[in-house]
Order: structure tokens, then sequence, then C-alpha cells
């Protein structure tokens, strides 16, 4: 039976391998070996689009691995809008599990890509996301290489329940870690906490980085309206799957293509989406590096200027109150979006992937759940955008500010006359294990006037950034009821952790960064009303300490570590390998043939 071509306004690159009379031989060639499982050359050589799916899931990536399901749906969309889909797999990224961090693998699973859409015959390409990094991994590729790209998104769990309480992932963890070295738990009680947060396939179920970032590739304008916050087991969540194959498909015939979307305007949009769900601080890398990618200017000042004065609207732990079901049930991101439309704050007029304006996408998305979604007029808090900061101890590193609990401003925020001020006694940690066995020293004296830094956890120095940051004070405040000292650090955190921390400092100690220069006893003095952070120390001193060794670094464990700390840049410009920007639109010239 004969497969009628497909109506084209171009030629796809794919007809270079399957469909090319100059070279015949290498037609033949390529050809010859997809056919052995059974496609035909026909089909091949029919004028239809060879649509790509980046396989994210896998045993070893559990918060993906509902697209090893949601892949059929997708090919079934692709197969029944005229495309020819194949299946390829993405490098893992599993945030939890992934020693010494996931970071690493975000710009080799990148690389990966890049490398995976520019040598083979696809057309266009669906991007399956979940965990953190999978998302701006394949977002990063997708503007390099510059052929057609959805997002499809693979939901989050279900809302894990606790004896009669929500517990949301992550942020169960770092609550129940405080209880237990508080010994309100045991450690029995702990692990059950943790299971009962992850009760279903999907990726977190709090606005952590995972959940962040795939809204904001929604509010990018890179995946269906609506898709982010579907539940991973929710049926509607197959369906947005087929959709996305069938509408990928139309992208290719269209070239509608991700140079086209992520414009500045796309960005400032996320940016500002960003503070109004309360999400992660991780947002900031990624969306820099996206950007860069992409050939966008954005710029660090970008987060003060366009998204601190961002009202918070979405109540969903760790900023808020509630669990991912309900932000689906109350309207997902379109709901949130159609608040910060109608008060005038997003470029919405901008193209998106539905064929659509993203002000066409958000028509009629109003939410009925007041609870879950705040009017913008009566909003969880003002102004709840990430401050960003500077001073003697770095150019630029950031704080969460919707996480800023009462407790917590009225003991280090809230002192008369100096309001927004604060003055703490720095305990200086080198690295993670050098918490571990020091954070309950009775030597250190650590009380509440203190605080926690920790460094050589930036991308060089980890290598790869670590999600440290979050560090909980001593056994005995804990017991006391203190459950959060300041904390500072030029690695990152989790984005389901509820710390005001400062984070993402750049440049990070390992390059020479003033972290490098602090020591324990300085005192650091933070204004968040003048953005300033710095130690206290005269200029004579820190001379004199510039002289001596600097902080240990941890060797390299493996090749790539060492190639992707000779090529990683700072968390302020989005720790990109810097070598890859200048190439852009790959996709666009034919690579040469293999023989």
């Amino acid at each position: 039976m004969s497969i009628p071509a497909q109506p084209q306004a171009r030629r796809f690159r794919s007809q270079d391998w399957f469909d090319n009379p100059d070279h015949i031989d290498m037609t033949a060639l390529y050809l010859e070996r997809f056919m052995n499982y059974g496609i035909t050359a026909e089909e091949l050589r029919s004028g239809r689009p060879i649509i790509g799916i980046a396989q994210s899931g896998s045993d070893i990536s559990p918060c993906n691995r509902i697209h090893l399901e949601l892949a059929q749906r997708v090919r079934d969309g692709i197969r029944d809008a005229g495309g020819i889909p194949m299946e390829f797999p993405l490098h893992p990224i599993f945030e939890n599990c992934r020693r010494p961090t996931a970071a690493l693998d975000r710009n080799l699973a990148y690389l990966g890509l890049v490398e995976i859409l520019h040598g083979y015959p696809i057309d266009a390409v669906v991007l399956t996301t979940g965990c953190d990094k999978t998302t701006p991994a394949q977002l990063m590729a997708a503007a390099t290489v510059d052929i057609p790209a959805i997002v499809l998104s693979g939901g989050p769990m279900l809302d894990g329940w606790m004896d009669g309480e929500l517990v949301g992932s992550g942020a169960a963890i770092w609550k129940g870690r405080r209880q237990l070295s508080a010994g309100l738990i045991d450690n029995d009680k702990f692990l059950q906490i943790a299971a009962a947060s992850a009760p279903s396939a999907g990726h977190c179920n709090t606005m952590g980085t995972a959940s962040t970032m795939n809204a904001l590739a929604e509010a990018l304008g890179m995946s269906l309206t609506g898709c982010s916050a579907i539940p991973a087991p929710y049926r509607e969540r197959g369906q947005i799957a087929y959709e996305t194959g069938r509408r990928i498909v139309g992208m290719a015939h269209d070239d509608v293509r991700p140079s086209s979307i992520l414009t500045r305007e796309a960005f400032l949009d996320a940016i500002i989406v960003n503070a109004a769900i309360g999400g992660s601080t991780n947002a900031q890398p990624h969306l820099m590096a996206m950007a860069r990618h992409a050939g966008v200017a954005l710029h660090s000042s970008d987060w003060m200027a366009h998204g601190y004065d961002v009202p918070l609207l979405l109540n969903m732990q760790p900023a808020g109150k509630y669990l991912g079901e309900r932000f689906h049930r109350a309207g997902g991101v379109p709901a949130v979006m159609w608040e910060l439309l109608n008060a005038g704050l997003l470029h919405a007029e901008r193209p998106t992937v539905t064929g659509q304006t993203m002000a066409a996408n958000l028509q009629g998305r109003e939410s009925a759940d007041r609870e879950m979604i705040r009017p913008f007029a009566a909003p969880l808090k003002e102004k709840a955008g990430f401050m960003a900061l500077q001073g003697n101890l770095f150019d630029f590193a950031i704080m969460k500010t919707s996480v800023i609990s009462p407790a917590f401003r009225e003991r280090y925020l809230s002192r008369p006359g100096s309001e927004g001020v604060f003055e703490a006694r720095a305990i200086v940690f080198d690295g993670s294990n050098d918490y571990h066995a020091r954070i309950n020293d009775p030597a250190l004296n650590i009380d509440d006037s203190c605080m926690l830094v920790m460094r050589g956890a930036g991308p060089v120095g980890w290598p790869g950034s670590a999600e440290v940051v979050n560090m909980q004070p001593p056994d005995a405040l804990l017991k006391a009821g203190i459950l959060n000292l300041p904390t500072l650090g030029d690695g990152r955190q989790s984005g389901t952790s509820d710390s005001p921390s400062i984070l993402n400092a750049s440049p990070e100690s390992a390059v020479g960064g003033g972290l490098a220069l602090l020591r324990t006893g300085d005192i650091v003095r933070v204004d968040l009303n003048g953005g300033q952070c710095d130690m206290l120390v005269d200029a004579f001193e820190l001379a004199r300490r510039a002289k001596e060794l600097p902080p240990p670094v941890n060797d390299s464990a493996t090749p790539w570590q060492e190639i992707y700390r000779a090529s990683v840049g700072q968390l302020e410009t989005g720790a990109c390998m810097e070598l890859a920007l200048k190439y852009r639109a790959v996709g666009q010239t034919l690579p040469r043939h293999n023989h």
C-alpha cells in the first residue's frame, strides 16, 4: 500500500538522508539498517517529517519514568498527524540520587542532545521533561540546534499525605530532618515521612525546581497550554501527550522553531511567573543558560528590575500550603498567568508552540479556586521575587524572599530603626563533609546570632554546584526551637527548601571569589534594603588573607568532571559551557555525509 507524500512548504532535512537522488548510494546506506526492525523505505521516503522523541525516562530517572509510557501516546499523535516517530535516549539526570551532583549532567545531556539532533535525520523533536535539569538541558539544546521543538512535561506526583497532613516532596524531608535532629521523631518515622511524600509516579509535587522549570517552559511558550501541572497519573497527562505529538507535526510543516519563541520578552515573562508561583532559586541559572544558548540578552539585573516587585499568587509549598494536584485543579500555570496578564505585567502578544499568541492561550483561564491561586489584588505576599545581592563577598547572589518566614523576619529583619538589615557571626564550612563533621561541635559556639556559610560548592569547586547551602542549625538550637539560621554559599539549594538562603554566589570561592577570604568569626552584614552583603573586614586584613593558601578544592573524579571544570562559567551567567555559546542554529546546516 503506497503512502502519499504530505503537502509541504519546504523540504525536510531528513530527506537529505532518505530521499536524495544526488547520493543514491548514501540513501541506500541510510535506509538499509532502519528497515531491520520493520519500518519501510516507503515510509521514510514519503516526505513525512521524522519526529524525534527525546526519551528522558529510565529506571534510574524515576521522576521521568512516566515518559516510558507516555511515549506511546506521543507516537500515536505523531502518526495520526502524518509524522514518523523515532524515540531515542537522553543522558539520565536524577537530582536526588546522582553524586556528587546532577548539575554535572545538565551540560552533559545538553551536549549529547545537540549531537543527536544535529547528526541524525530528525526534522522536529518532542522534549520529554520532568526532573529539575531535564527541562533546561533539553531547551538549551533545542535553542542551539533550532529545529522545531515542543516540551512535554511528565507531571508531578499525586499529593502526599501522612497523619492527616499534606507532605510534599523535599519539603517533608527538610522538615523531618530538623525533627529528627531535635529528637522529636526516630529514624523509622523519618523514613515513613519520606515515603509518604512520594506516593505515585511523577516529579516533585511541591513547587521545587522540577515543577518550577516545567512551569517556566510553559510560560516561555514551549509547551501546550496547561501541560506542566497535570499530575503524572491523571488521564489528562496521556491526552496531552497525544496532542503534543499531533502538534509537533504541524510545527515541523510550518517550521516553527525555538528561535521564534525564545525571545527576551518570553524570558522576562518567565522571571515574572517564577516570582508569582514562588519558584525555585535554581530557575535563575537555568533561565540564564537557556537565554544565552538562544542568543537572548538576559542580565542578572533583570531579576530585580522585572521580577522582584511581583506578588506571590500561588499557595503551594514551600512558599505556601498546598501541593500539585490542587494547583492543577485550580487552573495551573495559565490561571496564574491570567492574573499577571490582566495586571499588565506580561508581554503576551508573543508566539508560542500552540500557533497562537500567549494572550490567546490565556483567554478564559481565570481560576475559581481563590485559596490556591490568589487574585493579583490580594496576594499571599507582596514583592515576592528574588532579591539580588552584591558586596565584597561576591558580585552576585540571590535570596528567595517568598520563603522568609514570620519567625525569621522577626528574629533577623525587624530590629527597630534597622528593619531589613542584620549582622551575623560567620561559621565557615568547606564543603558538606566539613559541615556534617563540625556542625554540632560545641567549640564553634553557634547560636542564633550566627550565619552558616558553605563554600567550595560552586560549578568549579564541587564540581557542578551542589544543593548544600540549606544547612540546618546544630541539634541544640533545633531542640530550643530555632529552626533556621541565616545561610550563605557559592552553591545552590533545593527548590523545595523553605530556607531564605543567600545562594549562587558568583564568583565562587574556587575561582577567587570573596568567600575564599572569609573566616569563621568574621561579621557579615546583610542589607536587604540596599541589596548589599559584606564581610566587615578591613582592606589590610583582606589583602593579607589573599596571600594565604586558598580553600581546598576536591580533585576531579572522572574525565567529564575535568572537562566540565575547564569549560564552565559561574552561576550568575548560567553555569554554561562557555565554549558552546558561539554555536547557534546548527540544525539549519546539514552535516557532511559519513561515507
